[in-house]
């Protein structure tokens, strides 16, 4: 009674074998699939470099399974034989090193080395500046500009529209300007690789001080503010404001520059509205100072100070 058993059992096991499309990774039939890279899933073309982290495994011995971190001269230290230099060599190279090192020492007599790249130092993506979590992180393969900022948790609220993205080998950075609406997204969305650095700019800063309900410094989102819009956001003048005594003060490569200003005519819509840049200074006097223009600016500052003021938020 075992003997048809047995030879049912080894039917089954040839039918598997012959036909892979079984296999629990196969997919069923009639179904369309599109094989997906995994993000950590190592590049062939990538090398390895100093401070990455590999996994060193040989196929029948767990005990020599383990994670490496390369040294700055580019050597891993492995049981029974030492140091082997792999830096600058791919994972592929590598593995044949190392095997081949192991069948001259008469460890293994046919080694299967496998390694795989935990982390990379020196070949993910660099993202800094207005992002959640700055750091390294290993976008190996094709990824976008939005897959680095995602990585990182997204960029904060005091983060600008300016990217500046260093590739890898350039002293030169591109400048991508981030997109405002979904129609912009396709050409801000640009091919970054490992190796490349990726800065997000602090968005720019407006100051509005003096006889306003709420002085203090005021995001500009979108890169993009004007004088009403800033007044706005100081929740508008007080009712002892002169309007048409307004001074913008600018910071230029020649100094600073002091811009008269007539609220009263941009409220009117007798002279268009004026668009402000990063680090202007929108003084609001009381229309009762005839000088000490230089203290008021002084003690409005100091209240702005440090204090920037997200309208919307």
């Amino acid at each position: 009674m075992r003997l048809p058993q047995c030879k049912l059992a080894a039917s089954l096991l040839i039918s598997i074998l012959a036909f892979p499309a079984l296999s629990q990774n196969a997919a069923p039939t009639g179904t369309n699939t599109v094989p997906v890279a995994s993000p950590t899933q190592p590049s062939s073309d990538l090398l390895i470099g100093s401070g990455d982290l590999i996994q060193v495994s040989v196929e029948g011995a767990p005990d020599y399974s383990r994670d490496v971190r390369v040294s700055r001269d580019g050597e891993i230290i492995l049981p029974l034989i030492g140091k082997v230099k792999v830096g600058g060599l791919t994972l592929q190279q590598a593995q044949e090193l190392i095997a081949a090192r192991l069948r001259e020492g008469k460890y293994f007599n046919d080694p299967q080395v496998t390694l795989f790249g935990k982390e990379y130092a020196t070949q993910g993506i660099s993202v800094l500046g207005e992002v959640t979590k700055p750091g390294i992180y290993p976008l190996l393969g094709t990824h976008t500009l939005f897959d680095a900022i995602s990585a990182a948790g997204g960029v904060t609220p005091k983060a600008g529209k300016k990217v500046m993205i260093l590739r890898r080998g350039t002293t030169e950075a591109e400048v991508v300007e981030m997109p405002i609406g979904v129609r912009d997204w396709s050409q801000s969305n640009v091919a970054v690789q490992p190796g490349d650095t990726v800065m997000v700019s602090k968005a720019g800063i407006v100051y509005v001080v003096g006889d306003v309900k709420l002085p203090g410094g005021y995001v500009m989102e979108n890169s993009k503010l004007t004088v009403l819009q800033a007044v706005a956001l100081a929740q508008g003048t007080n009712p002892t404001a002169a309007l048409s005594k307004v001074k913008l003060i600018r910071k230029t490569p020649k100094g600073q520059k002091e811009t008269l200003i007539a609220l009263n005519k941009i409220y009117s819509a007798q002279i268009p509205d004026v668009n402000l840049e990063p680090e202007d200074i929108l003084f609001i006097p009381n229309s009762s100072v005839k000088s000490g223009f230089r203290k008021a600016l002084e003690m409005g500052l100091s209240t702005a100070s440090g204090v920037a003021i997200y309208g919307g938020r």
